[in-house]
């Protein structure tokens, strides 16, 4: 009997200590994304399943939802260990010099580190149909939600300002999240997302709702002194009409906190993956070895070993 209970023993221990041995053979990275609803939360999702998948469950992302880009940035300056955020790299950029919304210069991010890029942030504005509203001049009276703390709120406020309609719009002041019921209800005329197209709360909105999506003059566009993009006919149900409309670069990025064979893993699990993920959203089809170019800030060296071993051409500045 004592034998067969010193066995029991030592079996009870090997399995504790297999148990160990996996838990910390196991690297967890929080993801900071975006507000739940929208194509960058969705996209977060994915990446964390193919980082899981493309690492057989070696690292773990788990994905939080953020009120926004600027709230990402900055929590990286006080973050330890595996985060990793989106922002637009105009963002990140100003982080490093201390510019804008940086000020004054905080040495902490310095140690923001770009991955990949991945889809365009694309500026949308929706509306009813039965709103009466067919451009931007008449959003004046109307109710309309932007959300709070999101580069889509700052944009949308601020083309109101270039666009000539600043302060004559009612902007409802809630989240972002309460958009698609608001409308839906009839409570508000619409809303201003940015998200990579098709984007999910827009297409939300247009099932079983007559909706439109506002389009921009090519003047508009010069003024916003953004990117020029044009979302395709029927890629929203009921809006049989291309729309013109803004976008701007969205990067991933982490800290040099990260080791370098965690940044390795998540860049190489992306890539590679990206063709799956396409399967099922068509956003990440439109992510190429390209878009290196608008990171703007230096690789993470486990990210650059990804790329110079896949052959991927880097930008000078990045490196």
């Amino acid at each position: 009997m004592f034998r067969n209970s010193l066995v029991a023993a030592l079996a009870a221990a090997a399995a504790i200590a297999a148990l160990a041995q996996g838990a910390a053979a196991e690297t967890r990275v929080t993801y900071k994304s975006a507000k739940s609803g929208t194509s960058y939360y969705q996209m977060a999702v994915q990446i964390a399943e193919a980082v899981k998948a493309g690492t057989d469950g070696a690292v773990i992302v788990t994905v939080e939802e953020s009120q926004g880009s600027v709230q990402n940035v900055k929590e990286a300056a006080n973050r330890s260990g595996n985060y990793v955020f989106t922002t637009p790299p105009a963002l990140a950029q100003a982080a490093i010099a201390g510019k804008g919304q940086f000020e004054p210069k905080d040495p902490a991010f310095e140690k923001l580190r770009s991955l990949f890029p991945i889809p365009f942030l694309t500026m949308h504005y929706l509306v009813r149909e039965d709103s009466g509203v067919s451009d931007f001049a008449d959003l004046a009276g109307k109710s309309f939600i932007i959300g709070k703390g999101s580069f889509g709120a700052s944009e949308a406020e601020k083309n109101f300002e270039t666009f000539g309609v600043a302060g004559q719009v009612n902007l409802v002041d809630v989240e972002l999240n309460s958009a698609v019921p608001a409308l839906k209800n009839g409570q508000i005329d619409g809303f201003a997302t940015a998200g990579s197209y098709p984007a999910p709360n827009v297409m939300e909105a247009a099932a079983g709702t007559k909706v439109r999506l506002l389009s921009m003059t090519d003047a508009q566009v010069a003024a916003t002194g953004r990117t020029r993009l044009v979302i395709p006919a029927d890629t929203y149900p009921g809006i049989d009409t291309d729309v013109v409309t803004t976008s701007l670069p969205v990067g991933t990025y982490t800290t040099s906190e990260m080791d370098e064979a965690t940044a390795y893993q998540l860049t190489k699990s992306f890539w590679e993956r990206k063709g799956d993920m396409a399967k099922a959203n068509p956003w990440w089809n439109g992510v190429t070895a390209a878009m290196l170019e608008t990171l703007g800030a230096t690789l993470h060296p486990g990210a650059l070993k990804y790329y110079k071993e896949a052959g991927i051409e880097v930008p000078g500045g990045l490196m």
